[in-house]
């Protein structure tokens, strides 16, 4: 199976534009032969500009899934194209609640919107509640986790147990302070704004640990320990204050990287899939030794869970350093 993945710098607020450039990397995709294409976490929306947002303007950018004009545009790209597309956007929902959502939709008109689990960007925004899983035509099953889902090693496991053989993992993360010392770091927006001039020193940046670093610590576990492959997307360059870092890659079901971006700039990476390897692949075959019957701890509280957003932004504390978006 022949997929892609896109990293690109969205435009705050700006569906049109940010929707134009989906179109152009889809079409390009579909003439490669690409199956399946993945964008970015709140691609079509924007994401780290959303904390600053008031109730009433997050309403105006948000749309409905999948009856928006955003969702709509996709899912006539899908089917006109004969490809699979997965795109970040903030929701609007039916009864008015805000989520930031992944919507993926197949050429036959088939459809999921993955409510991001750990949502944290801002209060006026809720978290979703299920996992995800959708099939693609061909047989294949895809799950969906978005950004900070994928920290928690549950729900990658959960939806490994639904049948997913490719994660599809959106995100808008590198270069921010997560509040973990040895952890990811903030990228001086100058490096982004520098240019030709200041391009190497970025590259380094992004690349070292404050991004891919980072990411190589904990990321192709979450392949390798649950059989599936991976599709990470992110966002490149500066988003709000912060800078992104890219490092887009697609994982195999062995945590191998197949495929990475090295350059910080917008680009897309493709990579064709033998889902045969999921078949044995050791963490299939450790699954397969689980004793589900001493699990019963991961569903008791412990009294120190607390709501990820509290988590998050504890940063924000006069006596700690503030938060950034991603992790």
């Amino acid at each position: 199976m022949k997929v892609a993945t896109v990293q690109f710098q969205h435009v705050a607020g700006d569906v049109t534009a940010n929707l134009a450039v989906v179109k152009g990397y889809v079409a390009r995709a579909a003439a490669e032969g690409v199956e399946l294409v993945l964008f970015p976490e709140c691609c079509l929306s924007g994401y780290w500009h959303l904390r600053n947002l008031t109730r009433a303007q997050l309403v105006e950018v948000g749309q409905n899934v999948p009856n928006g004009s955003a969702c709509e545009e996709v899912s006539r790209l899908a089917e006109t194209l004969d490809i699979t597309i997965g795109v970040g956007l903030l929701e609007l929902s039916g009864d008015g609640v805000l989520y930031n959502a992944f919507f993926v939709v197949n050429a036959d008109g088939t459809w999921v919107n993955h409510r991001k689990l750990h949502c944290f960007v801002s209060e006026h925004m809720a978290s979703g509640d299920s996992y995800t899983v959708l099939d693609t035509p061909s047989g294949v099953r895809l799950g969906v986790l978005t950004c900070y889902d994928n920290n928690i090693v549950e729900n990658v496991r959960a939806t490994a147990l639904l049948g997913a053989q490719i994660l599809l993992a959106p995100h808008q993360t590198g270069g921010c302070n997560s509040g973990s010392p040895e952890a990811m770091g903030l990228i001086d927006v100058d490096l982004w704004e520098g240019g030709d001039a200041r391009y190497e020193e970025l590259k380094q940046q992004c690349n070292g640990e404050k991004g891919r670093g980072w990411l190589l610590r904990w990321l192709p576990s979450r392949a390798h320990d649950n059989g599936m492959f991976l599709l990470f997307s992110n966002g490149i360059g500066r988003d709000d204050d912060e800078v992104r870092t890219g490092n887009a890659m697609i994982i195999d079901a062995y945590g191998r990287v197949l495929v990475e971006a090295l350059e910080p700039r917008e680009q897309m990476l493709t990579a064709d899939l033998d889902l045969t390897l999921c078949e044995r692949a050791t963490g299939t075959r450790w699954i397969r030794a689980r004793r589900p019957e001493l699990y019963c701890v991961l569903s008791e509280n412990t009294g120190h869970e607390e709501e990820t957003r509290l988590v998050r932004f504890e940063h924000l504390r006069p006596d700690t350093p503030s938060g950034g978006a991603g992790s």
